[in-house]
């Protein structure tokens, strides 16, 4: 060997290679080799440390706060039986919102149908100023 001082050895039981570049964990500040710097790779007992990861409520997709110690499954749940503020009857929106305003119709159409002439809005069946008897203008007239 040429340079014995250069270089450490991985601190991974197992491992012991001597790595010209070691890297150092920034959880347990130990050295590592390539193979072992993740903290799965070496059982990194820090790794918790690091885990910044916020778990969020699957209903209401609000962040929940997790204290360092407590298990994130059983803040979500408590968060879930009391603060949460996810409502089933708002998930269930309506699409069909915009009604025909011809007198008799009860249809409802997901986008607005603008008359140009009146500016009323109405179905696809009433969409036409002379079937609805528009009143925007002296004389309906269609474009078509």
């Amino acid at each position: 060997m040429e340079f014995p001082g250069l270089g450490e050895h991985c601190s991974e039981r197992t491992c012991k290679q001597l790595d010209f570049l070691p890297l150092k964990c920034d959880a347990c500040e130990e050295i590592f080799c390539k193979d072992h710097i993740r903290y799965s790779d070496h059982k990194c007992n820090s790794a918790y440390k690091k885990n910044v990861q916020v778990p969020v409520c699957p209903l209401c997709n609000a962040p929940i706060p997790v204290q360092k110690g407590e298990i994130p499954d059983i803040v979500v749940g408590a968060h879930m039986d009391k603060d949460c503020k996810y409502n089933p009857a708002q998930q269930r929106q309506r699409i069909f919102t915009n009604r025909c305003l011809k007198p008799g119709c009860k249809r409802k159409e997901m986008m607005k149908v603008v008359c140009e002439q009146c500016s009323g809005n109405f179905c696809l069946k009433h969409r036409h100023p002379l079937d609805h008897d528009c009143k925007g203008s002296s004389h309906p007239s269609s474009k078509a």
